[in-house]
């Protein structure tokens, strides 16, 4: 796999500013996540929060993730559209988090999953064949179904609310991936529609449970 220098900056910007925020606790608290802040007018946290991490594996395992996927995208749609769809699926991530916990004025949260996330779901998108290994699994796993499950996860997840972990932003950040792809790529709605409808399930289904109050 050749070095992609805007897949590369981007893993770079992350590892800087993650590191910076371990070492550097004010520093961390000024640029993470928090919706009271946010709502009193700090929206760069919205942004920002998005290049910090909580401890390394979490930063290694969203650059891995990053690293594997995003190759996807750039062949596919080219390097300006990565980073549209990277920033996108950060912001949408950002933007359905405030929206659900907007009355939560200590809410907390770092990390590029959101971004990450929103490059697998396009990956997914632009390539179905795509599939996905885990070191304890020995059969690949098809990525849709991996996309499917992810979110399916994650809206039990924000049901729950048993962990610290940043569900909300998981699904904004493929919705963002998925829009933007759909935008840019409206022939993936008849070359692989198949993918289209089902990447769309967990969406409608977050949808559907918003409305009815049971998130």
């Amino acid at each position: 796999m050749s070095l992609n220098i805007f897949l590369v900056s981007i893993i770079a910007i992350n590892v800087i500013f993650s590191i910076k925020g371990f070492e550097d606790l004010n520093f961390f608290r000024k640029y993470q996540f928090h919706i009271g802040s946010i709502r009193v007018g700090e929206q760069y946290r919205m942004i920002t929060s998005g290049f910090l991490h909580a401890d390394i594996p979490h930063l290694a395992f969203n650059m891995l993730s990053l690293y594997f996927f995003a190759p996807v995208v750039c062949e596919y749609m080219g390097n300006f559209s990565f980073l549209l769809i990277y920033f996108a699926s950060l912001i949408f991530g950002s933007l359905l988090t405030v929206f659900f916990h907007k009355n939560d004025f200590s809410y907390t949260a770092v990390g590029a999953s959101g971004a990450v996330t929103g490059i697998i779901y396009s990956a997914i998108l632009l390539d179905p064949s795509l599939s996905i290994y885990f070191f304890f699994i020995p059969i690949p796993i098809p990525g849709y179904i991996f996309g499917i499950g992810y979110l399916l996860y994650s809206i039990y997840g924000m049901k729950a609310k048993n962990d610290n972990i940043g569900h909300t932003a998981h699904i904004g950040g493929a919705i963002g991936g998925y829009i933007f792809t759909l935008l840019k790529q409206p022939n993936l709605f008849f070359d692989n529609t198949f993918m289209v409808v089902a990447l769309a399930i967990p969406i409608v289904i977050l949808v559907v449970m918003s409305k009815q109050g049971k998130l």
